[in-house]
């Protein structure tokens, strides 16, 4: 693959990750799984037994919204390189 050809698929990665459906998709899993991971981490913190960490909470959310972008554009990109986007 060319500079050329990479800088295309880059742009087209970002292109794809940032249509409404993969947004939407990825805040939906994120809040699911988010909360999951909240509640097993810091669930005793939450109910008074300690400070909760604020910023594990917030990486708790974003990480898996950055995997379900990232996996729904590759499987997108991968899609329609082969033909199979109808």
């Amino acid at each position: 693959m060319d500079q050329t050809s990479s800088i295309a698929s880059f742009r087209r990665f970002f292109v794809l990750a940032s249509q409404a459906r993969m947004r939407r998709n990825a805040v939906r899993i994120a809040l699911c799984v988010g909360t999951v991971l909240n509640l097993i981490n810091q669930g005793a913190n939450f109910l008074g037994a300690a400070p909760v960490s604020w910023p594990h909470v917030g990486l708790n959310y974003l990480v898996p919204f950055c995997v379900a972008t990232y996996s729904a554009t590759v499987n997108e990109m991968s899609r329609t390189r082969d033909g199979d986007a109808g």
